[in-house]
């Protein structure tokens, strides 16, 4: 019996030993621990309204938005419900801009997602309003671009297409892909 109680203990003995080991290992090859810290805004703003003057003083644009959060490290600005009213050069009406999501960065572009409107304010332009998911906007230029399918509708036609470039200035529009017209019949 004092022969199997000497085995028994230098086996206790050998796996302490290997288990003390593995561990030690184990604590050596631990990474230290990272903390993720979370991204915090400079400034937020609730019920945002703004009016943008350019540098001769006429009206370029105004900004309405449900929330916007600043962030001045990472350039740029981000909106929730943003409805945008772009004023183009010369006397021409404005257009109206919306979408769920709205980000703006330091050179003046804005990328607009999910449910983005761009719409007529002038009853008798021939496009009242453009339907997409995705657009962007500069702000300098009033020049509108997506590359996502694009819906619009205008009087008595409906077009479908993909890929638009809206120049507001200049009121020239560019459809990179038309896929379907529907016209319809007017009552004379």
């Amino acid at each position: 019996m004092n022969r199997l109680n000497s085995l028994a203990l230098v086996a206790l003995l050998l796996s302490a030993t290997g288990y003390g080991i593995i561990q030690w290992q184990t604590s050596q090859n631990e990474q230290p621990e990272t903390i993720e810290t979370e991204l915090t805004p400079d400034f937020i703003a609730e019920a945002l309204k703004s009016t943008i003057y350019s540098e001769s003083g006429r009206l370029s644009h105004k900004i309405d938005a449900q929330r916007m959060e600043h962030y001045a490290d990472l350039a740029f600005t981000q909106f929730e419900k943003p409805n945008y009213t772009l004023y183009p050069r010369g006397d021409a009406l404005p257009w109206k801009l919306e979408a769920l999501e709205g980000t703006l960065y330091n050179n003046n572009r804005v990328v607009l997602k999910n449910r983005v409107k761009l719409m007529a304010t002038s009853p008798d332009s021939l496009i009242q309003e453009i339907n997409c998911k995705y657009l962007e906007l500069d702000l300098n230029t009033n020049i509108i671009s997506s590359d996502q399918t694009i819906l619009i509708q205008g009087k008595d036609f409906t077009m479908y297409g993909s890929g638009l470039i809206i120049d507001l200035n200049t009121k020239q529009m560019t459809l990179t892909e038309h896929v379907q017209t529907i016209y319809k019949k007017t009552l004379s």
